[in-house]
């Protein structure tokens, strides 16, 4: 039998109101064990047991990672652009419905692309909210951060609803379920476990192409580990394949005019 995850806790009295807003627990301080969502600098954080999980995970469009991809990336080269269909003249517009750290809709949007970023998980959701704000804030990047858009909500069952009221065409549905990536380091895994933890497995995951499938108006892309099977259900028309993952294309038209 599995170890049953630990339970999150909203931390700090500058967080009661948002604690309320998502119907999360909070306290006024750490709790011994578990997860909590706490503020960190300019952001917010989920930490829990280092040798569990890691360092604490943060959203972070302005710097880190983030900044590094923006700078030297490989633009349209990289393989989610190729997927998503960016080209020449073609800069597509994306729902990225598992936006998980927003790390691909923040490529996407810095590509060009007007990007709605979906999260079920609340207090991910509440990471993204965190890191979109800073970055809105940061004349850097505030050009690409008013390309992003988010809503809180679980795509396997409400992705239509969820695109409904955003402003733009949903193209290209990017999807990247939950499932063990093979990435070696220690780091990855201990990040992944966090996810696990909060948002359960891939099991929705036919759902989700599904759903994906009727929303999107040109092409679904589906991010998998490289030797893991596609999702059951209707067969990819297309595969590109990276070093340690690849995508599944199913493709209903042409992006180009």
């Amino acid at each position: 039998m599995s170890e049953a995850a630990p339970p999150l806790i909203v931390v700090g009295e500058s967080l009661v109101d948002l604690a309320a807003r998502y119907g999360l627990p909070w306290a006024a301080s750490a709790p011994a064990d578990g997860l909590v969502l706490q503020r960190a600098g300019q952001g917010l954080e989920i930490a829990g047991d280092t040798q569990r999980y890691g360092l604490p995970v943060r959203a972070d469009f302005v710097s880190g990672a983030a900044a590094h991809r923006r700078r030297y990336g490989g633009g349209r080269g990289q393989l989610v652009a190729r997927a998503c269909g960016f080209g020449q003249g073609v800069t597509p517009r994306v729902v990225d419905a598992t936006a998980g750290l927003g790390r691909d809709a923040f490529v996407l949007a810095s590509l060009g692309a007007e990007v709605l970023m979906i999260e079920r998980v609340a207090a991910i959701h509440a990471l993204l909210e965190a890191a979109l704000s800073r970055a809105m804030a940061d004349d850097e990047v505030a050009e690409i951060a008013g390309r992003l858009s988010l809503r809180h909500a679980d795509s396997a069952a409400e992705l239509a609803a969820a695109v409904g009221d955003w402003p733009q065409e949903p193209q290209v549905v990017h999807l990247d379920p939950m499932f063990p990536h093979r990435e070696k380091s220690a780091l990855v895994k201990k990040e992944m476990r966090l996810f696990r933890d909060l948002a359960g497995g891939d099991d929705d995951a036919p759902r989700l192409l599904e759903a994906a499938l009727d929303v999107a108006t040109h092409r679904v892309v589906v991010k998998r580990p490289r030797k893991a099977p596609p999702i059951d259900g209707p067969a990819p028309k297309h595969v590109l394949e990276g070093k340690t993952s690849r995508y599944d294309l199913y493709v209903h038209r042409s992006l180009k005019r």
